[in-house]
């Protein structure tokens, strides 16, 4: 998989070298490697293609409570057997408390790992523009998440 991964990285650089680094989107580099037979088009299982929807379409699922909390139905546990990385989800209203506390831990971990990804980036994005005012990052949420709540009760009122 990493051979793949770096060989999309080496199509989009190709990409950018040629038109420029402007910004622009994978599907126009994508389109771009392909007239220029750098990359093949995959041959696509439809059963994975369809469990992706549907993974998809199970996070994107949410209800509301009986206090008017919005909140998301299913929730993914990211699992090893046998050597296979799984996804099970769970139905919150069904699913065991051990299946929602990984679920809430995962989720938790993710956000911890692209906030740290993010300070690298804008560390190194400065580093790179010393005669540019730095670009500052706050990673204490607390405000933003009171006030974004704040905003999802004035839209259900």
């Amino acid at each position: 998989m990493a051979a793949y991964k770096e060989q999309l990285q080496r199509v989009w650089h190709a990409f950018t070298a040629e038109h420029g680094t402007v910004p622009a989107t994978a599907r126009e580099a994508v389109q771009w490697g392909v007239s220029k037979g750098m990359i093949v088009p995959p041959e696509i299982d439809p059963l994975d293609k369809l469990a992706e929807d549907m993974s998809t379409a199970l996070r994107e699922e949410y209800a509301t409570d009986d206090s008017g909390r919005r909140y998301r139905v299913n929730h993914a546990v990211r699992v090893s057997k046998g050597g296979v990385q799984l996804t099970l989800w769970g139905v919150m209203q069904d699913a065991p408390r051990e299946h929602m506390q990984k679920a809430f831990i995962q989720r938790r971990e993710q956000i911890v790992g692209d906030c740290v990804q993010l300070a690298t980036d804008v560390e190194a994005y400065n580093a790179m523009k010393p005669e540019q005012k730095a670009i500052q990052m706050i990673f204490d949420f607390r405000d933003d998440v009171e006030e974004r709540r704040s905003w999802d009760k004035d839209k259900a009122a």
